[in-house]
């Protein structure tokens, strides 16, 4: 089972979303997608909640206020966390969670500490968290589907920007030919041409003649 929620609207069209328990959360960190942020009470047992940034965002682009919803949904579901004022929430992208087999049901640690962020929560704001509360729906997918959906959908892209990238250098290639026949075109009239004057001046005649003569 996941849970999801739908952020403030002025922040824009986000989900987030977590995991019934620590079980879901396996999938959820198995599966889940380059464009998911992760977040967690720091040093405590909260539940593992993500956001899903629009294809091409980073971290860096999490508005305050979109943190905020974040942050205020992972300290309400912390049993410990719910209860205490000015703690931290960490939040880092998916792919820099690290998952090793000798490591606890639910537990992660993290591939690079660089790309840990911290934001402290002063208090919870009920406001905040009944009205993400009053988005939440429940639904069971199929992770494993959705992912594989993602990497089949990533390939062909990639095999379509290929394929346009390749037709580009083929056009440009075949311009490239197009000015170098040009080119050689030219300077072939050109060498006719001082050809043709050569010959005037070997017959002692210059151009002017000729014309009369031919007039």
């Amino acid at each position: 089972m996941v849970y999801y929620f739908k952020a403030r609207p002025e922040c824009g069209d986000y989900v987030i979303y977590m995991g019934l328990d620590k079980h879901e959360n396996e999938d959820l960190i198995k599966y889940g997608l380059p464009e998911d942020i992760w977040f967690h009470v720091d040093k405590l047992s909260s539940a593992h909640v993500y956001l899903r940034m629009h294809k091409f965002q980073t971290m860096e682009m999490i508005s305050p206020e979109l943190l905020e919803d974040c942050a205020q949904l992972v300290k309400a579901n912390s049993i410990q966390g719910n209860k205490l004022n000015n703690l931290d929430v960490v939040y880092t992208p998916w792919f820099n969670l690290r998952k090793t087999q000798s490591m606890d049901v639910g537990q992660v640690g993290f591939h690079n500490p660089k790309l840990v962020r911290t934001v402290r929560v002063e208090t919870r704001k009920n406001e905040i968290v009944n009205r993400l509360n009053k988005t939440k729906t429940e639904q069971t997918p199929d992770l494993k589907a959705e992912r594989e959906a993602y990497n089949a959908a990533e390939r062909n892209e990639r095999k379509a920007h290929m394929k346009e990238k390749k037709r580009r250098e083929e056009i440009e290639r075949l311009e490239k030919e197009k000015q170098a026949e040009i080119r050689s075109y030219t300077r072939l009239m050109v060498q006719e041409k001082m050809t043709s004057n050569k010959d005037i001046a070997a017959k002692g005649k210059t151009l002017a003649e000729l014309e009369e003569d031919f007039m």
